[in-house]
């Protein structure tokens, strides 16, 4: 059955955040994590967290980017965007580049040969992966 299979989906309360999105409406966002208790008030004894998130062009459409930036206030943050944005740039491309390079050194082989190739329905492949 599908239900014995599901993940139990449980949040924790002991790490909850609650989430502010800021933008300058050209380059991307930055999402304000603040800790919070689980009475909705602020947990000063964690820090708050700072993620990017813009996009990155390619030939095949926009790739969504995220990363944590560095900083101990919003200001601080958005000074640092363009900084952790390319440190994110860099490691997507390093990514797209490894699987890349994983799809072209994968090795297809036919269940069977095209017809034409040693008589009708054509010959079975000897090699197949799993």
């Amino acid at each position: 059955m599908a239900a014995e299979n599901t993940p139990e989906l449980k949040m924790d309360p002991a790490n909850l955040y609650r989430e502010e999105i800021f933008t300058d409406r050209k380059i991307g966002t930055i999402r304000v994590m603040t800790p919070v208790k689980k009475d909705s008030s602020v947990d000063a004894a964690r820090k708050v967290i700072y993620v990017g998130e813009t996009q990155l062009m390619t030939p095949v459409g926009a790739l969504p980017l995220a990363f944590e930036v560095e900083g101990d206030s919003l200001g601080q943050a958005a000074e640092k965007f363009a900084e952790a944005a390319a440190v994110a740039v860099e490691r997507a491309v390093k990514e797209l580049q490894e699987m890349r390079r994983q799809q072209s050194s994968s090795i297809v082989i036919p269940e069977t040969m095209p017809g034409g190739f040693g008589g009708p329905g054509g010959l079975p492949g000897k090699i197949k992966l799993p």
